[in-house]
């Protein structure tokens, strides 16, 4: 008697149809490499990564891996773009909500709290590698820091478009904010960890964002 397979493990098995497989998009295996690939990285660091765990923990060859990624250091360097949305929800769509709550929204104000540990995670795992390859820390530069603060800059000059904020140097601007904010939650390189529970988190972003946006001057009396 024949034993039947059920169908998720016959999913794993090579199709023995005529039909052509469905094949996976270039995009989703990409996105499936850089998420097999992050994991591996807070395991076990960068210098015991290689491609070759990362291609057999994500169920793929080798070769498959390297028609995406052309070596470990790529591979990298696409976890940290990936990284980048855990620092700013940036590029989004307009939002039309007052300003100091799309600004919460975009630093995370109610982060999910695994996603938090990751962060902190990711950050710790490049301050420790980063003596030993210097190279990670400039693609963090590059790649994490310099474009989120890009991303914010060309998110604050929309709103100065729309007349909502003045600033007359929106990459100024974008940069003082996050070193505001990212200094004070101490998820910056070099910076050494803080135990801020949720609450005194959400007070302290907001409490940016205000001094951001209103400065510490006393209020006029019409306000």
């Amino acid at each position: 008697m024949k034993q039947m397979r059920s169908k998720d493990a016959a999913a794993d098995m090579p199709s023995r149809s005529r039909g052509r497989p469905r094949a996976v998009s270039e995009e989703t295996r990409r996105d499936q490499i850089i998420k097999s690939a992050f994991n591996v990285f807070l395991e076990l660091g960068y210098a015991r990564t290689t491609t070759d765990i990362v291609a057999a923990r994500g169920g793929i060859s080798k070769r498959t891996l390297y028609e995406v990624f052309s070596s470990k250091t790529a591979l990298f360097q696409a976890v940290i773009v990936a990284h980048r949305r855990a620092m700013l929800d940036l590029p989004r769509d307009r939002d039309d909500r007052p300003l100091a709550d799309a600004l919460a929204s975009i630093f995370w104000i109610d982060i999910d709290p695994r996603l938090e540990r990751r962060r902190q995670a990711f950050i710790h795992l490049v301050m420790t590698e980063i003596r030993q390859f210097p190279e990670i820390g400039e693609m963090l530069r590059r790649d994490g820091v310099e474009e989120s603060r890009r991303l914010l800059a060309d998110w604050l000059a929309l709103e100065r478009d729309r007349g909502v904020i003045a600033s007359d140097d929106v990459q100024r601007d974008a940069g003082m904010l996050m070193d505001m904010i990212f200094g004070g939650l101490a998820i910056r390189p070099g910076a050494p960890p803080k135990r801020l529970d949720r609450n005194q988190r959400r007070s302290y972003i907001r409490r940016c964002i205000d001094v951001f946006l209103n400065g510490v001057g006393p209020l006029s009396r019409g306000r």
